[in-house]
């Protein structure tokens, strides 16, 4: 099922008329929003959604997502989500979806800025979880938001709107910036099986046949979305995953330059480099000195 407009999420959870074209809100305590199991949903727009129940367990990326706990998601345009075996309904049902199209921000600060939230591409088990203080302070941008829409639309109506999603997103950003130091312990796991990976690729075959690893890939090792695992590292050690992937690169480099005999041709290939070319300007972009200049200096 492709949702293609707000006004069609408006009828989708059957929650009376859009109130503006390009963004709406929706308070999930008020829906009965039961879906055949099985459903897949792509929409053509944005969406934040914070609940502390669903009609059905949700499927988005890899993870079944948990709304019993309370947490937010963040999804971006044309994302899959899938739903799947119903649950009970909790008579403490409460929530909120804020759904914006990306027209409503073209043009604006914030749509130059929308790549920078990287949570819209988090899997579903990385989640938002939030503490009571957060939840208020993400609920008074949701209200003022509705406040807005309930003005008639004029010439300030589209600024006020987007600031105000602009400010709940830079309050998702920090909450995301706590959550990752909350957590400490698990990065520091995640980090280890990161390096082990990393180990693992460099010691095999697989390099010459298929080059560097990707983001993609280590990911994929850890049960991880690739922005997820970068935001992580980022957060962690100051490295994104593929500085981290380049960094174990020139180490590995860094030992066979010194410890071996070998061209600079042969060391490229060695690591997976089709154009011995890209090693060299790699290497030189990350050290400040060429390979050959490195050897000698060393």
């Amino acid at each position: 099922m492709n949702i293609k407009s707000i006004s069609e999420i408006s009828r989708f959870v059957q929650q009376g008329g859009v109130k503006h074209p390009l963004v709406a809100i929706i308070d999930f305590s008020k829906v009965d929003e039961y879906i055949e199991p099985g459903t897949r949903i792509t929409c053509d727009f944005y969406s934040i959604m914070f609940k502390n129940y669903c009609a059905n367990n949700m499927k988005y990326g890899r993870q079944q997502y948990d709304f019993q706990e309370g947490s937010l998601i963040c999804i971006a345009p044309k994302q899959v989500v899938e739903l799947d075996t119903e649950i009970e309904k909790r008579e403490d049902m409460m929530g909120w979806g804020l759904f914006f199209h990306p027209d409503l921000i073209r043009g604006t600060t914030l749509d130059t800025k929308m790549k920078d939230y990287s949570f819209f591409s988090y899997e579903a088990s990385e989640a938002l979880h939030l503490s009571e203080k957060e939840k208020q302070n993400l609920f008074d941008c949701i209200q003022k938001i509705q406040s807005e829409l309930e003005e008639n639309i004029d010439t300030h109506s589209q600024n006020l709107i987007v600031s105000n999603i602009e400010v709940l997103l830079n309050y998702c950003s920090r909450y995301y910036g706590r959550q990752f130091i909350t957590r400490k312990n698990s990065n520091r796991d995640i980090i280890s099986q990161v390096e082990r990976a990393l180990q693992e690729y460099f010691n095999s075959e697989v390099l010459k046949e298929k080059g560097l690893p990707s983001v993609n890939y280590l990911a994929g090792k850890v049960n991880l979305s690739p922005n997820y695992l970068s935001d992580l590292l980022k957060k962690e050690t100051g490295m994104n995953a593929k500085d981290q992937i380049h960094h174990y690169l020139i180490e590995e480099a860094k030992s066979i330059l010194l410890g071996s005999s070998k061209s600079i041709n042969e060391i490229a290939y060695e690591l997976g480099f089709e154009y011995p070319q890209y090693f060299s300007k790699l290497f030189k972009k990350k050290t400040g000195n060429t390979p050959q200049e490195y050897r000698n200096l060393n």
